[in-house]
């Protein structure tokens, strides 16, 4: 049994109610009451995406109003030292904490969470991402920063992954009418967890700052209850349909003209047949070239359009004065919260599309468009419009959060849904490979370029137009991508076996059996209210941030 396993175990009365059998949805279970389930839970790790706020409180914990700085202490020192305080680039470690630890333990524990179902993981990812921050706190309190990284780092990186894939098979299997729309609700909430985050932190840590601490470790406490509660509700909502159920009235698509199988290919299979990689690539391609402009975005817009942010059009980002430099900086940040809205909308609205127009269409227009935007960009910029160019780098952003969404749907329609929790999991090391080409290539060629000589507001023309060859790259991957080859396909008797413990009274049959009928109804409408009202307060804040761009 593994340690996760016996995480999500517990002995007695509770275990049975952990157990993937009592998830099982009876008649007259909404539908609609799964993927605001999902939310709460994405809403919640989705956070990672908004650490950065606790980067200077924290270079300062020991300081309080300036870094007790120790210029010469090598970051293994820093892992223990009590009398120095840590480095903002230091800090900056925990990203790369989040985002390997997500795809390893999506790809390790993949296959366990299609066995337990998404209660159990939804559960156990609670467990690790909130007692994460409260071992961070204690890492702060103590002032050890090895504490810190292991505690949000690497067990709040193993409920990231959990977390993150936990509603995928679930959501798939309730909207196999709407795959896209449905994992893009649930996705969505990963991009928006930092709006909400970010704004909660700094007010918090504004509340608890004393004249002895900066507010820090006690924010990570609130803010660890707080997401147990959203994360637990998330969790013991999830609800499986029996095996055989369907829509009422719904009939599966052609699969020669859809190419959405009716069949199944079982997890230890996947990973062996063309279509598995091909789509590793398009993600991969796709989001490389999305993260890298994203994480530059800031300095992107500033050095490109330098003085012509605060009204001074002649003036270049070198010539600006500190103070004025601050004053771009804060526009900047608007940008930054603009794109967070741009990639939160793109992961609901082209997944969404994606049902009308299929995977394989929707990652099309991601390369071609991508492509045109990009070629464009340098000349949107010599053109001096702020607007053409922050509306270009908003709809590239908007792919590269459709792209999330919409990949488990394609995985869905190629490989079944009865392991595309597990096969989506071992996809996502797509995305931990995309978070190293992405940012190398957009800030190496930015060095490269800065010491050739070239002037600033020109130094990201050929950037844009490497990422325009990769997204060809994509693109062709794209194309080459057909039908699996029918001998990957698992047998009836397989997937009957398979789903023996969740057939139960229905096992042989198929049909509506008075579950998942109603639409939006009060109950649903109360539970999306829920989740939604914390949403809108984030884009609130966002958009009091992003219209001083304009």
């Amino acid at each position: 049994m593994t340690t996760i396993e016996s995480a999500g175990r517990i002995s007695g009365a509770g275990a049975g109610f952990l157990d993937r059998e009592r998830t099982i949805a009876v008649a007259g279970f909404n539908r609609w009451l799964v993927p605001p389930a999902a939310l709460c839970i994405h809403l919640c790790i989705g956070m990672a995406y908004g650490f950065s706020v606790f980067w200077l409180p924290l270079s300062r914990a020991i300081g309080l109003t300036a870094p007790k700085a120790c210029p010469d202490i090598s970051l293994w020192q820093e892992l223990f030292t009590t009398t120095c305080d840590w480095k903002v680039a230091s800090l900056g470690w925990m990203y790369t904490l989040f985002f390997v630890f997500l795809g390893v333990s999506a790809a390790i524990w993949g296959g366990w969470l299609e066995r337990v179902g998404p209660r159990k993981a939804g559960f156990v990812a609670a467990l690790c991402w909130c007692g994460g921050l409260v071992l961070g706190a204690i890492g702060i309190y103590v002032h050890q920063l090895w504490v810190m990284w292991l505690g949000c780092g690497v067990i709040g990186g193993v409920g990231l992954g959990l977390g993150y894939i936990s509603p995928v098979s679930t959501l798939v299997k309730w909207f196999p009418d709407r795959r896209g729309m449905a994992t893009g609700m649930a996705i969505m909430g990963f991009g928006g967890g930092a709006m909400i985050g970010f704004p909660l932190a700094d007010w918090l840590m504004n509340q608890f700052k004393t004249s002895t601490s900066v507010g820090a470790w006690e924010t990570f406490l609130a803010m660890g209850a707080g997401y147990l509660v959203f994360m637990m509700i998330g969790a013991f909502r999830y609800r499986l349909p029996p095996a055989g159920w369907r829509p009422d009235g719904w009939t599966p698509p052609s699969e020669k003209k859809s190419m959405i199988s009716e069949h199944h290919v079982h997890l230890n299979n996947a990973h062996k047949t063309p279509q598995f990689w091909l789509i590793w690539w398009v993600l991969c391609l796709n989001v490389s070239a999305g993260i890298g402009v994203l994480g530059m975005a800031s300095p992107i817009l500033q050095e490109i359009f330098a003085g012509k942010l605060i009204g001074l059009p002649d003036v270049g980002f070198n010539a600006l004065t500190t103070a004025q430099k601050a004053q771009i900086a804060t526009i900047a940040a608007g940008f930054g919260g603009l794109l967070s809205l741009f990639n939160i909308g793109g992961r609901f609205f082209w997944a969404s599309m994606s049902d009308l127009m299929g995977r394989k269409n929707t990652y099309y227009t991601f390369f071609i468009l991508g492509i045109v935007l990009y070629a464009l960009a340098p000349t949107f910029a010599a053109m001096g419009s702020k607007l053409l160019f922050v509306l270009a780098i908003g709809i590239i952003v908007s792919m590269y959060g459709g792209g999330f969404a919409t990949v488990p749907a394609y995985l869905a329609d190629m490989f079944g849904t009865q392991f595309v929790g597990a096969i989506h999991g071992r996809l996502l090391t797509a995305w931990s490979t995309a978070g190293i080409i992405g940012p190398v290539i957009v800030n190496y060629i930015r060095e490269f370029q800065l010491a050739a000589g070239v002037p600033r507001d020109q130094v990201y023309n050929s950037t844009m137009y490497i990422l325009c060859a990769m997204l060809v790259a994509g693109l062709i991957c794209n194309y080459l991508i057909k039908p699996v080859n029918p001998k990957w396909y698992m047998s009836e008797a397989e997937v009957a076996k398979l789903q023996a413990s969740t057939a139960g009274a229905n096992a042989g049959q198929t049909g509506s059996f008075g579950i998942g009928t109603g639409g939006l109804d009060g109950k649903a409408a109360l539970f999306w209210a829920f989740v939604a009202i914390p949403l809108a307060y984030g884009v609130y804040m966002t958009l009091l941030s992003a219209v001083k761009i304009f």
